[in-house]
């Protein structure tokens, strides 16, 4: 009798045990989850703070530098189209194709001027003198660009051309003065920028890459 009664007894403590292994393995594997989503969001909301702190430094300064730096890249996108263009012209060469690259230079320099006006640059050194000379050199390489189309449409017109070589008009006159102004305050800017570019370790430019 005492045998046929451990038999249940037995039997049921390994039931027992099995589920309290299962109970064990759910707590397990759900903490490992909960583990898993915590780490995810840490690293989702440090990230980048995290990086905008490395990049500027913590200064305000320094990250408005930073800010403008990364404009002035995108100054001198244009500048190889236009010369090519305005060589074409000379040439009564690619006279349509002239037109519109030098239009369409004309809407980037245009952007340049928006994009500065979205920037707070009022922390940096020579900062007024900075932006007014950048603002003028955009826009008066814009008005250039705009000229130097019009010449190429003239140039594509009747008598525009006199063997090989493009009639000087009066847009001919206007974008070589507006391509002189730029060209005067691309050189300001460009020494205004490299005082701040020497400052925080950023890329210096020459007046022509602007």
């Amino acid at each position: 009798g005492r045998t046929r009664s451990r038999v249940p007894l037995i039997a049921a403590v390994g039931v027992g045990i099995a589920v309290l292994g299962i109970g064990a393995g759910a707590l397990l594997g759900g903490g490992s989850a909960d583990a898993k989503n915590d780490d995810s969001k840490n690293v989702s909301a440090t990230g980048p703070a995290a990086d905008a702190s490395q990049q500027a430094g913590g200064d305000p300064a320094k990250a408005q530098a930073v800010a403008l730096d990364k404009l002035l890249a995108d100054s001198g996108n244009s500048r190889d189209t236009v010369i090519k263009a305005v060589a074409d012209v000379k040439v009564c060469r690619n006279l349509g194709r002239a037109a519109t690259d030098l239009r369409e230079a004309a809407k980037q320099r245009g952007g340049l001027v928006t994009r500065l006006s979205g920037l707070a640059v009022d922390r940096l050194p020579g900062h007024a003198e900075l932006a007014e000379a950048l603002n003028s050199a955009w826009k008066a390489s814009a008005s250039a660009d705009t000229h130097y189309a019009a010449w190429a449409d003239q140039t594509a017109g009747r008598k525009g051309c006199h063997k090989g070589q493009a009639r000087t008009t009066g847009q001919t006159a206007l974008g070589n003065r507006a391509s002189g102004t730029a060209s005067t305050q691309k050189a300001k800017a460009a020494r205004l920028w490299n005082v701040i570019a020497q400052k925080y370790g950023l890329t210096e430019r020459q007046p022509t890459q602007l």
